[in-house]
């Protein structure tokens, strides 16, 4: 389709032994991940799939977009695995037949960054949705995705928790930028805005300018990733041999190894768990 466009070397584990000879690649040798912006953000992907492609010679092409518009791509045939951070939707995307499997990935977390001056008084809070409701009773500026993305689903769901309508405010206090996480930070640190980030794309992010981590450490800030192979029963374009063995890679002990190798500025960004399905 005319929108991938995003496209990072690659490859998927076959499971051969050390030692094996592996054919050259052809131009046929590719599979299609769709995957949260996150992934690219961070720089993870950049920094993993070189391994998959020198171990097999598949290139993995990806198209980094927000988690419901990856999940509404895979579920029109778009792409061979899907590799996003809601797991309900998640979940729903495999009970309506579009993917075969979910297994967990790795996990980080969510933080609220705001201003130093912190205008709301947020700072320091572990009660995620009690620091949103005083961002909103205090009307200050807070820069939303607004775009379906994993981030805004975690975001939309702790609003609900702190029994705050922000879309009451739409335009006003609160922005919606229907943007990416690295667009969105630039739009809070030019508004001096309060947002929520995913701690990976945060600590990557180069323009922090004048914003902070203000409140962190709540269990509900939680960031769990999932992986799921896109049925093949669905759409018969789905290279589901290449697809799984993808997964198998990057659920084994090599792609684990590999993402928690992952670091910036000698912090790990991921914590890799693929233990069991958590389909079953």
């Amino acid at each position: 389709m005319s929108f991938i466009r995003t496209l990072m070397a690659g490859a998927v584990s076959l499971g051969l032994t050390a030692g094996a000879m592996i054919a050259p690649a052809t131009a046929e040798d590719f599979i299609i991940v769709q995957s949260t912006t996150s992934t690219q953000n961070s720089g993870l992907l950049d920094d993993i799939l070189p391994k998959f492609q020198e171990k097999t010679g598949i290139e993995v092409r990806v198209v980094a977009v927000g988690t419901g518009q990856a999940l509404k791509n895979a579920a029109n045939g778009d792409g061979d695995v899907l590799l996003v951070h809601a797991k309900p939707s998640e979940e729903k995307f495999v009970a309506d037949g579009f993917g075969v499997e979910r297994f967990d990935v790795m996990y980080n977390d969510f933080v609220v960054v705001g201003p130093k001056n912190d205008p709301a008084g947020i700072k320091g809070m572990t009660d995620a949705p009690a620091a949103l409701a005083k961002i909103a009773s205090s009307e200050a500026l807070f820069a939303s995705r607004g775009d379906d993305s994993g981030t805004h689903k975690k975001e939309k769901s702790l609003w609900l928790m702190a029994e705050v309508d922000p879309g009451k405010a739409s335009g006003a206090w609160y922005r919606e930028t229907g943007s990416g996480m690295g667009a969105t930070l630039n739009a809070a640190a030019g508004m001096g805005a309060y947002t929520i980030s995913d701690r990976a794309t945060w600590l990557a992010f180069q323009n922090k300018g004048d914003l902070e981590v203000l409140t962190q450490g709540d269990d509900r800030l939680f960031n769990q990733y999932g992986v799921i192979l896109v049925n093949p029963e669905k759409h018969a374009s789905v290279k589901a041999e290449a697809g799984q063995a993808f997964i198998d890679w990057l659920t084994g002990d090599e792609g684990q190894k590999a993402i928690a190798g992952f670091k910036v500025n000698g912090e790990q960004l991921f914590f890799p768990n693929a233990k069991s399905s958590v389909s079953n």
